[in-house]
């Protein structure tokens, strides 16, 4: 039945791992990340769907997969059913206005990150220096309060919707030379794929996606069967 399809392939981003979005009830992490994993190896099999990961988004998640003490079994169906592969940096094309944008986004942004620290530097200007004296024993005084929200806003002013890192362009740029889906929860990839031109499903939405597709091909049985024995 697969042939009567069209082709799909997926690149997959660290967040549909690690999202709350993909557990059932009290499930796991681990139960979860295999659950999804048997459900891509049906989907390859049954329907030859395709997923990829970049090689930078491979390392950063088996890195967070590790520190939560996941079972090897998930490193292996990891490796063997979702492809490593490298985007074309050289050969994909972008568009000079996607270009263009990217840059009135990110200076808009460092205007916003400078207001953000403007306004902290006025809240310290008007503590009372003897107040602070008398903080000194303090784990944390006022000041490194307002240094600690300082941060967190700063960081949401920069990074927070945008492409902030390289594993995040990687993704993009492999879904464009591949005319793949991009399946992600972070909000800054879905707006980037938009401006990319391409196809996004939702980290919480994607196992869902894949039963809809079994099931209309008459294989939704088998997902729980497609690597036992």
């Amino acid at each position: 039945m697969a042939s009567d399809l069209p082709r799909q392939r997926f690149v997959l981003d660290t967040s549909l791992f690690i999202t709350g979005e993909i557990r059932e009830d009290d499930e796991s992490l681990e139960d979860a990340v295999l659950r999804l994993l048997d459900l891509v190896v049906t989907a390859r099999l049954e329907l030859d769907i395709s997923c990829y990961v970049p090689p930078s988004i491979h390392d950063e998640l088996t890195t967070m997969l590790r520190d939560r003490d996941v079972d090897e079994e998930v490193f292996s169906r990891l490796d063997t059913w979702v492809v490593r592969k490298s985007p074309d940096r050289y050969g994909v094309t972008i568009p000079a206005d996607i270009v263009y944008e990217f840059i009135d986004e990110m200076s808009g942004r460092v205007d916003r990150g400078l207001r953000v620290s403007e306004e902290a530097l006025r809240e310290v200007e008007q503590l009372d220096p003897e107040a602070l004296a008398a903080e000194g024993d303090d784990y944390r005084t006022e000041a490194d309060r307002i240094l600690s929200r300082m941060r967190d806003k700063y960081r949401r002013a920069l990074r927070q919707g945008v492409l902030d890192s390289r594993e995040d362009f990687d993704l993009l740029v492999l879904a464009r030379e591949l005319d793949a889906g991009v399946v992600t929860e972070d909000r800054g990839i879905v707006s980037w794929a938009d401006e990319f031109g391409l196809r996004y499903v939702r980290g919480g939405r994607f196992p869902t996606l894949l039963e809809e597709y079994l099931r209309a091909t008459g294989d939704a049985d088998d997902a729980g069967d497609a690597t036992d024995g």
